[in-house]
């Protein structure tokens, strides 16, 4: 792709979120999520390949189809209370179709099926840009209705959508649909909390964006999409690929690691509410997606690729890859448990 044209693109992804971020009226939130999502289009289908083009096509449907429920429910909203502001949306039925709409734009249970076909077609860029920075806007908006919005309403999605993550990912060896179903679930807890906590939804947001950022640039590094691929890292990468198992297992929310924080803050803060159920459903729902983060750990640590020659030294180029970035979200990955009182100060 061209570089200004990439340039242009990617500005225009900031310059979307950015309008969302400081919006106070439905039609500039809403005019930040089209700009947000007609910026990424043309760099998910820059691949001029089928399945990329399929991918780019059921993403543009999806997402029209949930602005259109997003301007249509903040319209009848205007027409019921003369209000245009986001935090004025006390219309039950329009409040009630737009946090669907908005499930929809991140991709939660059970509007979710578009997103592991979508990112299965996409390159592994393109793929952590959709997981990560697209998440941000529709957050933002979910953010701010969270008071208004029915609690029932996010405790059926965020459970709905754990225990989807998690079944999902099970027989699966494409990275990219794992990955997409590990998003899943992470949203999930994410939206669970966001009625009672919302400083916890935003902590779980950061962390699960550092997590997939880590997974996605150490999936660039060694080049793997499948497992079997992913299986002979060991032999290039053999630091890379034990520092990967550690993002793995911080995905699955296991201590000492950075996930467990999430997790164990999310839970607590459930058993609070008086909702052991759903805190019991949710911690049940994480064995599920340990199971599949788990098999990618044997797979990527524990086992040796089949190997024809006598010594497995390769021929090296100089990487172009960002290793310094890999580097320090793995550190972050890694180790910030120890801070968790720290972080919960500041929040």
């Amino acid at each position: 792709m061209n570089p200004h044209i990439l340039t242009t693109l990617l500005l225009s992804l900031g310059l979307g979120t950015t309008i969302t971020f400081m919006s106070s009226n439905w039609l500039l939130a809403w005019m930040g999520l089209e700009i947000n999502t007609l910026a990424i289009i043309p760099m998910m289908a820059k691949q001029h390949h089928p399945r990329a083009v399929e991918a780019t096509t059921k993403y543009f449907l999806t997402q029209a189809t949930a602005s259109t429920m997003i301007l249509f429910t903040s319209t009848m909203n205007a027409w019921t209370t003369g209000e245009w502001s986001l935090t004025e949306m006390t219309n039950q039925t329009a409040l009630t179709t737009l946090t669907m709409a908005l499930a929809m734009k991140i991709g939660l249970a059970p509007m979710h099926f578009w997103l592991p076909e979508v990112l299965q077609g996409l390159d592994l860029t393109t793929g952590l840009i959709l997981s990560t920075w697209q998440k941000l806007a529709p957050f933002a908006i979910l953010y701010q209705i969270s008071p208004m919005t029915n609690q029932t309403l996010l405790i059926m999605l965020g459970v709905t959508s754990a225990l989807a993550g998690g079944w999902g990912g099970l027989n699966q060896t494409q990275l990219r649909k794992i990955m997409a179903y590990s998003s899943i679930a992470h949203l999930g807890w994410m939206v669970i909390i966001l009625h009672f906590a919302p400083a916890l939804t935003m902590l779980n947001l950061l962390i699960y964006i550092m997590m997939t950022s880590t997974m996605f640039l150490t999936m660039k590094m060694t080049s793997s999409t499948t497992v079997n691929v992913l299986s002979m890292a060991w032999t290039k990468m053999p630091m890379l690929a034990a520092t990967s198992m550690m993002a793995l297992l911080s995905l699955s929310g296991l201590p000492p690691l950075t996930g467990f924080m999430p997790k164990w803050l999310i839970i607590q803060e459930l058993s609070k509410q008086n909702l052991p159920t759903a805190a019991t459903i949710m911690a049940l729902s994480a064995l599920l997606s340990l199971f599949f983060y788990l098999r990618l750990c044997y797979t990527t640590t524990l086992t040796t690729a089949p190997n024809t020659h006598n010594t497995t030294s390769q021929w090296r180029k100089k990487t172009t890859q960002m290793t310094m970035a890999t580097s320090m979200m793995i550190i972050l990955t890694a180790m910030l448990l120890p801070i968790t009182p720290t972080i919960m100060n500041m929040l």
